[in-house]
């Protein structure tokens, strides 16, 4: 019903930024919220940045570095981050479902993308 396709990782130095995309197809407009969410080898996942129609919520790990944005014409999410470190190392996935009841939680969202690949090198 939901196909949800990431881009826009790659390898970066600390310090530099990076623009992640996802775009989302198929039965979209019951999709409330929509964010990205980050796992590290070795480590669990955790939520970075959702949009819920007007309000975000971002991680405090990223606070004041990234930013979550939608392009409702391209059916597409953006998250924006910058004064990137190298623990912010990780594969980026792309989430999303009609309705959770914390949006940082990994576990509410229904659709999953195949995530894309952010390394950012000291």
């Amino acid at each position: 019903q939901v196909h949800l396709v990431e881009s826009g990782g790659g390898s970066v130095q600390a310090g530099g930024s990076l623009r992640l995309s996802c775009a989302a197809s198929g039965y979209t407009s019951s999709l409330n919220y929509m964010g990205w969410f980050r796992q590290a080898p070795g480590k669990e996942r955790e939520g970075v940045a959702v949009a819920s129609g007007g309000a975000t919520y971002n991680a405090d790990s990223v606070k004041g570095r990234a930013t979550i944005s939608q392009d409702n014409a391209k059916n597409t999410v953006y998250l924006q981050m910058n004064s990137l470190k190298p623990e912010d190392s990780a594969m980026y996935y792309c989430a999303a479902s009609q309705f959770v009841l914390r949006p940082l939680v990994s576990q509410g969202y229904k659709y999953w993308g195949q995530g894309t690949q952010v390394t950012v090198s000291s």
